[in-house]
Parts: C-alpha cells; structure tokens; sequence
C-alpha cells in the first residue's frame, strides 16, 4: 500500500513540474489531462502527507518513551501515541477508499429516462412525481436541465420523459444509483373506497457520450421524419419536424419531437443514441461493469424494483440497502442527499469487500 502511494505522490509532483513549464499549454488537450489528473491525485496526496506526517510524530513519541520520563509526561506522550494511532488508522481507511478503481462515467453529465410502468393513469402521475423529484434535486444542485423528448397524458402524467441534467463535475456519480423500478402505495385521486393502489414507473440513468467515445458511421442510421403529436405544443401536426433515428446495427432506436425545429431534434435525437449506445457498449464490453450492476447497489436492471414510495405512511425505503427514511414529502421536493449518500457508502463497502478477498 506505502510503495503504490508514494508512486502516486511522485506522480502528483511530477505533473505539478510539467504544468508549471512554461510550454505547459502548448498541447491543450494533453494540459488539460495533466489538470485533471492532478487534481484527481490532490486529495489522495494530502491524506497520504497527513498519514507521513502521522507517522512521524508516532516515531518521536517512541524515542521519548526511550528516555527517562516522569509517569505525568509518559502517561501524555501515550495518549498521543493512541490519538496518532487512531488518525493513522482513519485516514488509510479514506486513502482505501480514494485508490478504489473509479467508474469513468462518474464526471459525467447523465442522461434520465423515465418511463409509466403498470398502473395505468396512477402510473403515468408518479412518473410526473418522479420527474417533479429530479427538478428539484437538479435545482437544489444547481445542475442544468434540458429536455430530449417528452410524451405527457392529458392528466399531466408521465408517458415517457428524457432529459439531461449535468453543467457540474459528477452528476453521474450521484445518480447512478436511481436507475430500476420505482414502485409507489398510496390512494389515488381517482379512487372512490379509499384503498390503497401500486403501481409504478422505471428510470433509467444513462452517462451522457462525449462525440470521440461513439463513432456512429452514417451509413448505420436511418432517419425518419413525421409529424409530431401528444399533448401541448402549438406547433403540433403542423410540420413534420419529428425525428425518429434507427441504428441499423444494433436496432436501437430514439425519436424526438419536442422542438419546432427538425434540425434540433435531430441533434437531440443523436444525444440520446450516442448515450444508449456508450452504455450498450461499455455493459459488452467491461465484465467489472456487469459485476456491478448484479451487485446490491447500482444495479442497472430495470425489472429490479429498488424503492418504494409509501404514501400512507409517509416513506421512502430502498430495498437495495434496506434504508427506511421517514420523509417522503421532502424527499419528492429533491431532498435526496441522505440517500444518496447511504448508496454510496454502501457501493463503496461493497467493493472494499471485493477488494479485499481478491
């Protein structure tokens, strides 16, 4: 463990010289990969520099209780000795958890799909619930939103609604973890006896693709135009701006109709294929991924239901860490965070686990 910090801290230094050459940015692509990595080893360094720093008052304490104490300065320079011991022990925890190999989407921004699933219209105004939800949680983290496509009942309920939220360093990582099966208890407006319905609406959270990571050839795409329909919009049936994009390849298929104009809806329409594509691509090919996705938290699948929301009783509970939180109001208004984080330290256990038995 010393032997690989001590490389990374050479390796920190090393970067912290050649970004202060003054032809540092001569190459802005190669600068700019030198700026993020050194600033992805900056912590790693720092904690490593207090463990070093730890250690080294340990050994002073060590050679003074060699000497010829009074038993009032023995009995202090002991519990410094612990306290030192203590914070050695704490900070190489944190540095285990910092050296866990780290998922290349995590900076990413993400892409959120939210799709009714069986309940019918209840469904459809959870899935608004759900949408409502990452609105706010967006808002409260000041990450952009912008809408792909959207397909909206004439209740105000949620078809089908993708967008992007990102602006900030590590939308995915905090999101990651929403992808499944959201299910929901509560008495619907619509329900005359009172009794308690569930239903439920899917999310899926896809790592924004940057244009280098996809290399979609033309000759793999067929692209058809129509005209838009569904609720809202006053351009609707009026001009055939819809887009509907097919990968011939892998027949994946994205539309999006949202905007009047067909050229933006193109590009929306390749936003959303380059995502699903980057996320088809990396599940083939990387096994730890897969691995990941079987695993108690960040599972992908999208048949696993990983929360319930109970409205009678007022909770919000994730199966998949078995976490119970008795605020469903403000969790619905984006105060997400005390979960998010319990997934995370729970993915993080996991794979120290892991590392460890390898």
């Amino acid at each position: 463990m010393n032997s690989k910090l001590d490389s990374i801290k050479q390796r920190y230094e090393k970067l912290g010289l050649a970004l202060a050459a003054p032809d540092a940015m001569a190459d802005q692509a190669a600068w700019r990969a030198m700026v993020k990595e050194h600033a992805d080893l900056s912590e790693i360094v720092e904690k490593y520099g207090g463990w070093l720093a730890a250690d080294a008052s340990r050994a002073d304490c060590r050679a003074m209780l060699e000497d010829k104490l009074d038993p009032d300065m023995r009995e202090m320079v002991h519990a410094e000795l612990q306290e030192l011991e203590e914070k050695q022990e704490s900070l190489m925890n944190e540095l285990k958890v910092l050296l866990l190999p780290k998922d290349p989407n995590d900076d990413k921004d993400v892409i959120i799909e939210i799709r009714a699933g069986t309940g019918g219209d209840e469904a459809a105004l959870f899935g608004a619930d759900l949408l409502r939800m990452y609105l706010r949680y967006a808002e409260r983290n000041n990450y952009k939103v912008e809408y792909i496509t959207s397909n909206m009942t004439d209740m105000g309920g949620v078809k089908e609604v993708v967008l992007s939220l990102g602006g900030r360093r590590g939308a995915y990582s905090r999101l990651k973890y929403e992808s499944g099966v959201h299910r929901v208890q509560r008495v619907p407006e619509t329900e005359s006896q009172g009794r308690i319905h569930t239903s439920a609406a899917t999310v899926a959270v896809l790592p924004e693709a940057e244009d280098v990571e996809v290399d979609i050839k033309d000759g793999d795409l067929r692209i058809d135009t129509y005209r838009s329909s569904g609720a809202g919009g006053q351009h609707v049936n009026k001009t055939d701006s819809a887009i509907r994009i097919t990968h011939l390849p892998t027949g994946l298929v994205v539309a999006c109709q949202d905007e009047r104009s067909q050229l933006k809806n193109k590009e929306q329409a390749m936003r959303l294929l380059k995502s699903r594509l980057l996320e088809m691509y990396q599940s083939q090919q990387d096994e730890a991924l897969a691995k990941e996705r079987r695993s108690m938290v960040g599972s992908g699948d999208r048949s696993e239901r990983i929360r319930t929301y109970n409205f009678p009783q007022g909770r919000v509970t994730d199966h998949r860490i078995g976490l119970t939180l008795y605020k469903l109001e403000q969790f619905l208004d984006g105060d997400m965070d005390e979960m998010i984080d319990a997934l995370i330290l729970a993915d993080r256990a996991a794979k120290l686990g892991e590392s460890a038995d390898e």
